[in-house]
């Protein structure tokens, strides 16, 4: 992209039409979670300056994670394991690529390339003027919880064999000192320990990118070159939901959310898995993953022993 181009250079002029703060999506009195997410924005806003140094031009490659809904002037920007198939599901819903009731929209079809358009698929122009003028919006998550969760789904359960075969076997052959040949094939039986070492390990990176379960939320969504209306949490899912579709005038449609009493077991599932990680993996791991901690302002979990 062109200097021009690259509104996310200028944040500060990309999304002012957008702005919660501009009025165009508040009207009235402003109601509590509106100030919680002003006070998100804020936050978010402080934590960029103090801690984000000079950055590369944003590509349109970089802009892939951000989803386009024209008909409702609505961009959201997905992180995986923050309850994004719920939301691609509740745009198909909006735009009438699906069924009106999100949740019978199976999961494979929320996923399949080319059902939603990405901002990363329009001209320099196109991408600016939506910056400018479309409320946008991200979800994020505990980091930790969201990497036990990636991790589960994607190394441990059954349903991951193709992630298991892509990345546990080459996790497998480079760190397991003595693999079998069926984890070598497999790669199913991936542990924990083995998983956050092949994050850490610097050759991952000389590979490319994460991928995008692991990969971190602010590398995705680019919170500091893009202005982002509403910062929704996974630990206030439904109420952050509604908020969202409230300003896009569909209050009525029910954002399927998962039950709480899977949000709580994500955080026990964290707390047991990193309890058996050393004090200086943990120590790496969370300077890897310190950046979306700051700006979405995480706490250090309690579990860890940093000092």
């Amino acid at each position: 992209m062109s200097q021009d181009a690259q509104t996310p250079a200028a944040p500060g002029t990309a999304a002012q039409g957008s702005s919660p703060s501009s009025g165009r999506y508040y009207c009235g009195p402003r109601s509590a979670l509106a100030e919680v997410h002003r006070q998100r924005r804020d936050l978010l806003r402080r934590a960029c300056s103090r801690h984000t140094r000079r950055q590369h031009l944003l590509q349109p490659e970089d802009l892939r994670h951000v989803l386009v809904d024209d008909a409702h002037s609505l961009l959201y920007c997905y992180v995986p394991k923050v309850a994004c198939t719920n939301w691609k599901r509740v745009l198909l819903a909006l735009s009438g690529r699906g069924p009106g009731d999100p949740r019978a929209i199976p999961a494979h079809e929320a996923h399949a390339p080319g059902r939603l358009p990405s901002l990363a698929d329009f001209s320099p122009a196109e991408v600016n003027r939506r910056l400018r003028a479309y409320l946008a919006f991200l979800f994020v998550r505990e980091p930790f919880e969201r990497l036990a969760s990636a991790y589960r789904n994607k190394l441990q359960r059954p349903w991951g064999a193709t992630f298991q075969r892509r990345f546990g076997t080459g996790i497998v052959r480079r760190l397991r000192p003595r693999p079998g040949p069926d984890a070598l094939v497999r790669g199913h039986d991936v542990r924990f320990d083995e998983f956050l070492a092949y994050l850490l390990d610097p050759r991952t990176r000389r590979d490319g990118p994460f991928n995008e379960h692991w990969e971190r939320a602010h590398a995705l969504c680019h919170p500091c070159r893009l202005r982002y209306d509403v910062v929704g949490k996974f630990e206030t899912l439904a109420e952050d939901a509604a908020f969202v579709l409230s300003l896009v005038g569909a209050p009525g449609l029910r954002f399927p959310e998962p039950p709480s009493r899977a949000r709580a077991a994500g955080r026990d599932r964290a707390a047991r898995l990193f309890r058996d990680i050393s004090p200086f993996y943990q120590q790496r791991l969370y300077g890897l993953y310190r950046m979306d901690f700051l700006l979405f302002n995480y706490s250090v979990p309690s579990y860890l022993r940093l000092r």
